[in-house]
This record gives structure tokens, sequence and C-alpha cells, in this order.
């Protein structure tokens, strides 16, 4: 990334961070692995309705009810969509047994918070009131999603136990997530710059994203959430090079703190993003495997 040059995060338009984040899928995603079917829908919202994108593994039974995940893209709000995590959310169908339900939430600055904690949210509904229609057991649903796909992974947690969600939430996989909006941490001194993701950089991400909102508001900083009992087991993933790493580990340990059951993991040498870079980081795709085997145990039928 170094070699190819151009400029920093925070000198681009969200229109050409998008365009990179694209390119860089293709060139570091890897081979796009097949599934037994793929279906696109849209969830009908007040804002016009929110695009998912349904995949079953590959070699599922058209007539088995799988195990749902519900995922949510990185991108920190604003770069990503459907197709730079398809890749991502086919490998995950196929790792865990589970049907992987993709929400493409509106992103920012175009559409600001919490556009997109409000469109993870119907996602989840609509997965649960159509599980039917699309082979899904709704007493096996998980939510996941990576950076801040795993910001919203968490917060739709927390708002689906306030709402008394049923059946309840499985599990919720958040993949080195962005948990708190005041970049004070250690991790964010140590990999400050030269690891990929920056300080300025993720700086440039929180002010597309809240506008002037309130950083600490737990819709937006999940750590700040004043009640974590009750929430759905966790496994929570991080790299060792990521300014979000320690914000991801204190938010695991906060949660166990509520007695909640959390399997910790952190991907010594890795940097943040590298589960969508298969074809570059040989660890993405043991990650990816351990993973999958993590979801697939836990949405077991019970």
């Amino acid at each position: 990334m170094r070699a190819a040059g151009g400029p920093p995060l925070e000198a681009m338009t969200p229109l050409q961070a998008r365009a990179l984040h694209r390119a860089a899928a293709e060139r570091l995603g890897g081979p796009v692995e097949e599934v037994s079917a793929t279906l696109d829908v849209r969830a009908p919202s007040p804002a016009g309705g929110v695009p998912l994108r349904v995949h079953r593994p590959r070699g599922a039974d058209p007539t088995e009810p799988l195990a749902g995940v519900v995922y949510l893209h990185g991108g920190g709000w604003v770069t990503c969509d459907l197709e730079t995590h398809d890749r991502l959310c086919r490998t995950l169908a196929n790792r865990s047994g589970a049907a992987v339900v993709a929400v493409d939430y509106r992103l920012a600055p175009e559409h600001r918070f919490p556009a997109a904690v409000d469109d993870a949210l119907t996602g989840l509904a609509w997965t649960r009131a159509n599980a039917a229609a699309v082979g899904v057991d709704p007493a096996r649903l998980a939510v996941a999603g990576d950076s801040a796909g795993g910001n919203l992974a968490a917060v739709v947690a927390r708002r689906d136990r306030d709402a008394g969600g049923a059946p309840p939430l499985r599990v919720q996989v958040l993949l080195l997530p962005i948990t708190d909006g005041a970049m004070d941490t250690a991790s964010y001194t140590e990999n400050a710059d030269g690891y990929y993701l920056t300080r300025a950089g993720m700086r440039w991400y929180w002010d597309h994203y809240l506008a002037g909102a309130d950083p600490l508001h737990p819709d937006a900083s999940p750590l700040r959430a004043a009640d974590l009992a009750g929430l759905p087991p966790a496994y929570v993933l991080t790299a060792e090079h990521d300014p979000l790493r320690d914000e991801a580990e204190a938010y695991a340990e906060r949660l166990r703190g509520a007695g909640v059951p959390v399997a910790r993991h952190r991907r010594a040498g890795m940097v943040h993003g590298f589960l969508r870079w298969p074809a570059a980081v040989d660890d993405a795709s043991a990650a990816l495997d351990e993973i999958g085997a993590a979801i697939r145990d836990a949405l077991e039928p019970r």
C-alpha cells in the first residue's frame, strides 16, 4: 500500500475513498467462493428501504432451515457496501454453515448518525420476520460485523435486548470493532501511523459519521452504554497493530464483567482490515476459519 502511493485517507473525499476500497476488495479479496444461492431483497423502512443480500452456504439443503447471521460491513460508516464485502460474506457462510444476511446500510456523510443504526436494526427485524421465506431458523440468529460494522453489531445487540427481541440473539460477533469515540487509548498512540488505519483516518471517519453528534452516545460508542448485562454471548476479534485494539478489548472486558460469556482473540502481527485481504495475508484465511467455526458452534440446534 505504501508502494502504491496516493494521498492519505483524510485528504480524500468520501467518493475517492469508496473507489479505493472497491479496488482493494477486487485486488486483495481473493477468489469469490461459490455458495448454493444468493438473493437480493429490500427491507421496507421509513427511509425508502434497506438493501439486503442473503447467501446460503455451499451444499446447503434448500429445504432445511439454517442458522442465520445478520452481517454489517465495515468501512467507517462511510466507504464500503455489499460489493466490497461480498467475498467475506460468502466465505463466512461457507465456513459457518449459516445463511448470511448482509445489510447495505446508508452511508455517511450523505446519511449521518444514527441512519446506519436504524438500517442495521431494520435488517435484523426483517430477517426475523421473513426467516421462513429465506430458509432461516429465527431461534438461531447472530449479529456480526467488522470495524464500523462491529460497532453497529454491538449497538444492535444492545438495542435488541432493550426491545425484547424474540427469539433472542444467540451470539454477537465483533470483528475489529469500533467501540468508543474518545480515541484516547494506548493503542491509538502506538498505532497512530504506519499500520493502515491511522489516527487521522479514524478522525476523518468519525467526523463524517457524527457531524457534531455526541461521540460518546451509547449508540455511537457502545463502550459507553450504562448496562451490558443480559446481552448475547460475544466473540471479539482484535488485531495487534490496530488503533482500535484497546477499546475493543475494553468492551470485551466490560461484557465479561456484566456476566456475558466472551471469547476474545487477538491476532498477533495483524493490522486493521486484514480479514478482507486473504489474497495477500495468509492469516486472514486462518482467522476466517476460526470465526466460521465459532459461529457454527454458537448457532448449533438446541
